[in-house]
């Protein structure tokens, strides 16, 4: 909570700063270190690609409880930090579904992050796992998103 509520009030005043900026742009060390970046604002991050699973499930009852899991799931790791990104993908020839972006530091937490979904233990998705080098402020988004999402899933 409390890594929340920093992470919130730094991203609001670099916000703020910057608006109040011309088109200089300051480092700001506390932000940096508070969001682990490096010296160029990134970080590691794991990517996952969700596919189809090679288990259909018919029962409809069964595959809602499934799904709903899933989004529990997602809801409970952004609300732990651990997961940044989620989203669904558009119907494509590759069977990609949707993609996560996770915050966590090894390959092996991440696996067991995954293997706590449901649909993802349940067989109705597999997925592939990539380290991604990407901007350590990626995380800042989630509490504007908060504040302009009226419906959660």
């Amino acid at each position: 909570m409390a890594k929340s509520i920093l992470i919130t009030l730094l991203l609001s005043y670099a916000f703020l700063g910057s608006m109040a900026q011309s088109t200089t742009i300051s480092y700001n060390k506390v932000l940096a270190d508070s969001l682990g970046a490096d010296d160029y604002g990134m970080k590691s991050f794991f990517l996952v690609i969700l596919k189809t699973g090679s288990i259909q499930i018919d029962d409809k009852e069964k595959k809602n409880e499934l799904f709903r899991g899933h989004l529990d799931n997602i809801n409970r790791l952004a609300k732990e930090h651990k997961l940044i990104v989620a989203g669904p993908l558009a119907k494509n020839a590759l069977n990609y579904r949707g993609i996560f972006i996770l915050d966590i530091k090894t390959e092996k937490e991440a696996i067991e992050l995954l293997k706590s979904d449901p649909a993802i233990s349940a067989g109705i998705f597999e997925y592939e796992l990539l380290s991604w080098y990407g901007s350590a402020a990626l995380p800042l988004y989630l509490p504007f998103h908060a504040q302009i999402e009226k419906v959660k899933p």
